[in-house]
């Protein structure tokens, strides 16, 4: 398991976070996504043989946010 932080633009509520956070775990080999609205941030856990960082990243865009 990888483990990884990003910085999340463009939450503007709790369930922003929340809609990350279901959307991200729906992804095969992501085992956790703990989305903390208040940093911008979420705390990602995934296994890079079933994922990578730019297939989440653009998870994250198509759901309607942008990471750094």
């Amino acid at each position: 398991m990888q483990k990884t932080t990003l910085k999340i633009l463009g939450m503007k509520c709790q369930s922003c976070a929340k809609i990350i956070k279901f959307g991200l775990e729906e992804e095969k080999g992501v085992a956790s996504a703990n989305v903390d609205f208040g940093s911008e941030k979420v705390f990602l856990e995934f296994d890079p043989t079933e994922t990578s960082l730019p297939e989440i990243e653009n998870k994250i865009k198509d759901l309607g946010y942008k990471t750094l």
